[in-house]
Parts: C-alpha cells; structure tokens; sequence
C-alpha cells in the first residue's frame, strides 16, 4: 500500500499526475477569471505551467499513498459578477475537468488499441486519475470542492446549518479515509464512470469510424 512506484510504472504515473493535477487547478483559475475574480490571474495560477500549481509533498503523497493534492487556487468571491453563481461554476470547473480529461484518454486509448506501451500505460492512469480525482472532489466536505458547489445550491435557510457543521468537514474527511469509508462509495462511482466512458466511445467508434 505505501510504496512509490519505480521504473516504466513511475514514467507512466508522474505524467498522468501532473496533468490530471495541473488541468484541475487552471480549470479553477480559468473559470474565476471569467466570473471577474483575478485573483489567481494576478498570482501567476492562470497557466497550464505544473510548477505553478504542485505542492511537492502532496504530489509525494499520491505516488505512495494515492491521496494527495495540487496547490488551491486563491480565489475572492467578492470579485464574482454573482456570488453563488461564480463560486458554483468555479468549483465545479476543476472536478469537470478531470472528467474531460478522463473521457479523452479514453478516447484516445481505445483508437490506439495498444496494450503493454509506455503510451497505453499513461492514458490508463490518465484516466484512473482524473475520473477518481473528480469523484473525490465532489464529496461535499471541506476543503473538497463538493463543499462549495453545496454550498452554492442550499437554500439561505439550509446554509446556515451546513455553515454550523462546515468546520468539522475537514476531521470527518480525514476519518473517512483513515477508515476506508469514502471506498464504498467513491470505487463504485469511478468505475461506473469508467464503463460509460468506454461504452460511449466504442459507440462513437463503431458508428463514425
């Protein structure tokens, strides 16, 4: 379980990390800036450069462990032309993102057809990684983005009870995952995702090529 992956597996992992990761938070600074937050424009986060957006260690504690994360994109809500609206799509920019990311290496893997390469063995993380990493993303616990697209759709009579139990988020999702929880739901979900993008594509593939 706690091991980092070496010769053709790590060639294979960091790319498919530092895509999955990189496109996560440029999705989030791209979608703010349209909104009319500059924020991670004016802090350098609006590009697709990896060192602008990886933590070191949380980059370490994915290749080991498989949970890790990206530096968050600073954003002020303030600057949003509407508020709910803005922080709605803006969170949502980066977990549907990776699902793009996921469908495409998808796309591309089954055309290729390859199996045993370098290439067949990138894209198959490509779309391990970005599929689980939306999944998990939409858990509605803090600091996960799922927490701030609930928060963006909740009535105003709801918010202030999620607003009450938002700072215990962080500990139930440490607790969730030390116990293996988040398993029984997030597993079955990506790979339900990971069937459909391959149904839909070989359906694309047999009618149009």
């Amino acid at each position: 379980m706690f091991s980092i992956p070496s010769g053709l597996d790590l060639l294979a992992l960091i790319p498919a990390l530092l895509i999955a990761l990189t496109f996560h938070e440029y999705a989030h600074a791209r979608m703010a800036y349209f909104w009319g937050d500059p924020t991670a424009k004016n802090e350098g986060r609006l590009t697709l450069n990896p060192l602008s957006h990886l933590d070191p260690i949380g980059l370490l504690m994915l290749m080991i462990v498989r949970f890790g994360w990206a530096k968050p994109v600073p954003i002020n809500p303030f600057n949003f032309r509407d508020r709910r609206k803005g922080l709605f799509w803006v969170s949502l920019a980066g977990p549907g993102m990776n699902l793009l990311l996921g469908f495409i290496a998808t796309f591309i893997l089954i055309i290729y057809g390859r199996t045993g390469t370098l290439l067949s063995s990138v894209l198959f993380n490509l779309i391990i990684i970005n599929v689980f990493l939306a999944v998990f993303n939409m858990v509605p616990l803090p600091p996960l983005d799922g927490s701030k697209i609930l928060s963006a759709l909740l009535p105003s009579r709801c918010l202030q009870l999620y607003h009450s139990i938002e700072p215990y988020g962080p500990f139930i999702l440490i607790l969730l995952l030390i116990f293996g929880g988040l398993r029984l739901f997030l597993v079955p979900i990506a790979y339900l995702i990971i069937d459909i993008y391959q149904t839909l594509v070989i359906t694309i593939v047999s009618v149009f090529l």
